[in-house]
């Protein structure tokens, strides 16, 4: 199965949707804004990701810099991002082979 974490706003996501879809690919798709990710599924992704909460974090979001995330531990990221999903980097692509953030959109070809 493949899963993307979308949103339909950004071009990005739009185009990493688009690449599954000419694939043939039929994604479960997940609007995190409208229904964000537990703690524990953003822990996994993380895991999947390699590791590092930071990974999944918009950095240049300005909350990012409102709620003082900067050299934050991973708890308290994923804890940040389960309480504003709009701190999620988008899209993510999430499938059995791993996971892969869509910027630049080619690198979810990594897990396909």
């Amino acid at each position: 199965m493949v899963e993307i974490w979308h949103n339909p706003r950004c071009s990005k996501s739009r185009q990493a949707l688009a690449l599954l879809e000419e694939r043939g690919i039929e994604p479960k798709v997940v609007r995190y804004l409208d229904d964000p990710p537990s703690k524990a599924r953003i822990r996994a992704v993380v895991k999947l990701l390699g590791g590092e909460a930071m990974s999944l974090v918009r950095t240049k979001e300005a909350l990012f810099g409102e709620l003082g995330l900067k050299g934050a531990s991973d708890a308290k990221l994923i804890d940040a991002m389960a309480e504003h999903p709009e701190l999620i980097e988008r899209p993510v692509v999430i499938t059995n082979k791993g996971a892969r953030i869509g910027r630049p959109t080619g690198a979810i070809e990594e897990v396909l």
